[in-house]
């Protein structure tokens, strides 16, 4: 069975236009987790704090998740895509070659709270395709076992698949065991990170509470007890070179810097200056 081998609780930072979020994964400490490049949780009930939310700005060489829990946010980006994630919804965007992107909040009172996961691409899919898609709430695959919920958004738990369609396997399960617990099988040799949002819950009788990232070691699955709920994502280390900074993520400084100069070109996407010009509204 799987255990603890450490616990990061990450620190406040503030990025887009000023959104103050807690950064899990991509600080000092737990700068990457293989596969995973940076877990942000942002969850604010002060409209100031988030309505300004993440104007244009480019990426590529690998994948941004966006999991909504509450609020809304409108992404638009340079291929001409629009989503509007609710309560529930999940994005799952990839940059390949090069994308602007926007996010935005479309209200100006109540609560938004979502985790953005940036997750790599092996060096041969990094100038893959752009591509995007928005999955409402609704079309998340639900299911209880055992008086466990879960909610499955990629990868197969149970008999269930999750409705995510992804370049390499990966499990991406919202868990609340609800005060009893459950064993998760998992691929042996597999990145393993469990994020408890809500309560506490237990691994292997180790207990994390809200804000706790788990990065679990071992082989076998992972038991999960607890009144709490989390966000378990599993998937293999790609245990290649990287090379990133702001919004790219790469193999060699040389595709780095290649990023830049096509982003100051304007070549690093379609339609990259009239995306920009319109503010990202088109």
């Amino acid at each position: 069975m799987r255990s603890i081998a450490r616990v990061v609780n990450g620190r406040r930072v503030s990025d887009g236009a000023g959104v103050d979020i807690r950064r899990v994964i991509g600080v000092p400490g737990a700068d990457y987790v293989d596969p995973f490049l940076m877990f942000d949780d942002f969850r604010n009930d002060d409209p100031s704090g988030y309505v300004a939310g993440f104007p244009p700005h480019p990426h590529r060489g690998f994948e941004t998740v966006t999991y909504m829990l509450k609020g809304k946010m409108r992404h638009r980006d340079s291929n001409g895509n629009a989503g509007l994630l609710e309560d529930g919804a999940v994005q799952w965007m990839t940059a390949g070659r090069g994308i602007l992107h926007s996010e935005m909040p479309e209200q100006t009172d109540g609560s938004l709270w979502g985790f953005q996961i940036w997750l790599n691409l092996p060096q041969r899919l990094q100038m893959a395709d752009p591509g995007y898609q928005d999955i409402p709430g609704s079309e998340i695959t639900e299911f209880a076992k055992d008086g466990v919920d879960y909610r499955l958004v990629t990868g197969e738990l149970f008999g269930h698949k999750g409705p995510a369609e992804t370049h390499l396997p990966v499990l991406m399960v919202d868990v609340a065991p609800n005060g009893g617990q459950t064993t998760i099988p998992l691929t042996d040799g597999e990145t393993t990170i469990l994020f408890c949002f809500e309560g506490e819950l237990s691994v292997a009788g180790e207990a994390i509470e809200d804000g706790d990232m788990a990065v679990l070691e071992g082989a076998g699955g992972v038991l999960i007890e607890g009144a709490g709920r989390g966000l378990l994502l599993s998937s293999a280390p790609l245990n290649e070179p990287i090379a990133r900074h702001g919004p790219f993520v790469l193999s060699t400084e040389g595709e780095l810097k290649k990023a830049f100069m096509d982003y100051q070109l304007g070549q690093l996407a379609p339609n990259q200056a009239e995306f920009l010009a319109s503010g990202g509204r088109g």
